[in-house]
C-alpha cells in the first residue's frame, strides 16, 4: 500500500457516514495519476497554496485599504482565520478536515482589490452578475498555472463557489445555494463566523466603532472578546447540527443565529458603510472603473499584454474570451499596492526632467 492509501484507510476509520472520503471524490476535470503520498484533497491544499492567486491575498484588502497598522486584517488572514474555524469544527464532527481546508484556503481567490468596492466596480463597468466567488473559480480553473488551471476536485470547486456571500443566508435551505458536500456548507458558515468577528475586532481597534456600540444582545449571546466570539459561535453550531443522521444537516440556536444576523447588519450598517470607510471605498471604485476603461481601449493594447504578463495571466484567456472579460480578469487580480501603482503610473503627470 502507498503512503496515501494507508491514509485514506485510515479516513475510512475516523470519518463519519456523511463526511466526504478522499478514495470516494468525484475526481477532476481532467484525468490525473493519484499521488503517492497525499490524498486528492491535499494536493489541492497544496495546489491552492502555492498559487499565484493565494499569495496576492496578502495585498488584498479586507475592510481597511491598505492598513498601515501590522495588527488589521488582509484578505490573506482572513482566509486563514476561515481554514482554523472551518477545520475545529470539521474534526469535532468527524468530518474530512483536508477537504474543509482546501475549500477555505482557496474561497476568497478571485476577490478583488478593495474589498467589496472592486466587486461592485466590476459588476458597475464588467457585468451585473460578476461576483468574487464565481471569479474564484475561475482562477483555479483557468488563470493559474498560464491557463492550465488547478484542475482541483470537483468538491473543492463546488465549495469555492458556494462560499458565503454578502447578506446571504448564513445556512442556507436552497439547494442551489448549498454545497454538495457538509464539508463545503461547514466553510461557509465559517466564512461569515470568521469575518464578523474580525471586522469587529478591527473596526473597533481603528476607531471606527466603540465597543459600547456593539448591540448588548450580540455580546450576551456571542460574548465581548474574540476568542471567546470564536468559541461560542463554534460550540453552537457543533452541538446544534446533526451529521449522523439519515439526513444530516447544519443548524444554530435561534438566539446564535439571530446574535450573528443582527451583528452582521450592525457592521454593515456601522463600519462596511460608514463615512470613514465608505469615502476611501468610492475612491478606490473610481480608481479601477478608470483602469478598466483604460485597458480597453485598442491603442493602449501593448501597455494592457505588458501588464497581463507582469501578474502572468497573459495566456490564460481563450479565443473565446472577449476584451472586456480580458480587462475583468486583470482588475480581480490585482493587489491594492499594484492598482495604485499602476493608476498612478497612467494617469498622474511625471516631473519634467
Amino acid at each position: 500500500m502507498t503512503i496515501r492509501e494507508k491514509f485514506e484507510e485510515r479516513e475510512a476509520g475516523f470519518i463519519i457516514g456523511s463526511g466526504c472520503l478522499s478514495s470516494a471524490s468525484k475526481g477532476r476535470r481532467r484525468n490525473e495519476d493519484h499521488c503517492n503520498l497525499r490524498t486528492v484533497f491535499q494536493v489541492d491544499k497544496d495546489r491552492i497554496v502555492y498559487s499565484n492567486a493565494f499569495r496576492r491575498l496578502k495585498y488584498k484588502t479586507q475592510v481597511y485599504l491598505s492598513p498601515l497598522g501590522d495588527h488589521y486584517r488582509t484578505r490573506l488572514t482572513h482566509t486563514l482565520e476561515v481554514a482554523q474555524i472551518a477545520r475545529n469544527i470539521a474534526r469535532a464532527m468527524r468530518l474530512n478536515e483536508d477537504l474543509v481546508e482546501a475549500i477555505a484556503l482557496g474561497h476568497d481567490l478571485g476577490h478583488t482589490p478593495f474589498g467589496h468596492s472592486g466587486e461592485v466596480a466590476l459588476k458597475e463597468i464588467y457585468k451585473e452578475s460578476f461576483s468574487h466567488s464565481q471569479q474564484s473559480l475561475r482562477v483555479v480553473d483557468k488563470l493559474e498555472r498560464h491557463g492550465d488551471g488547478l484542475n482541483l476536485t470537483l468538491e473543492v470547486r463546488d465549495g469555492i463557489l458556494k462560499h458565503s456571500k454578502g447578506l446571504g443566508a448564513i445556512i442556507p435551505e436552497h439547494h442551489k445555494e448549498k454545497a454538495i458536500t457538509l464539508e463545503g456548507q461547514i466553510v461557509r458558515v465559517a466564512d461569515i463566523m470568521a469575518y464578523i468577528n474580525h471586522d469587529l475586532d478591527d473596526a473597533i481597534r481603528s476607531g471606527v466603532i466603540k465597543e459600547n456600540q456593539v448591540p448588548k444582545d450580540c455580546v450576551r449571546i456571542i460574548g465581548s472578546k474574540h476568542s471567546e466570539r470564536a468559541a461560542k459561535m463554534v460550540w453552537d453550531l457543533v452541538s446544534n447540527s446533526d451529521v449522523t443522521s439519515e439526513k444530516p444537516y447544519l443548524n444554530l440556536s435561534k438566539d446564535m443565529h439571530k446574535a450573528m444576523n443582527d451583528l452582521r447588519g450592525f457592521l454593515f450598517e456601522n463600519v462596511y458603510r460608514s463615512d470613514q470607510v465608505h469615502r476611501e471605498f468610492e475612491k478606490s471604485k473610481r480608481m479601477l472603473i478608470e483602469l478598466f476603461k483604460y485597458c480597453l481601449l485598442k491603442e493602449n493594447n501593448n501597455s494592457f499584454e505588458d501588464e497581463l504578463a507582469e501578474i502572468e495571466i497573459k495566456d490564460c484567456t481563450k479565443a473565446s474570451d472577449t476584451k472586456e472579460r480580458m480587462v475583468a480578469d486583470f482588475i480581480a487580480s490585482l493587489t491594492d499596492r499594484y492598482a495604485m501603482e499602476l493608476y498612478s503610473k497612467i494617469f498622474f503627470p511625471s516631473p519634467f526632467k
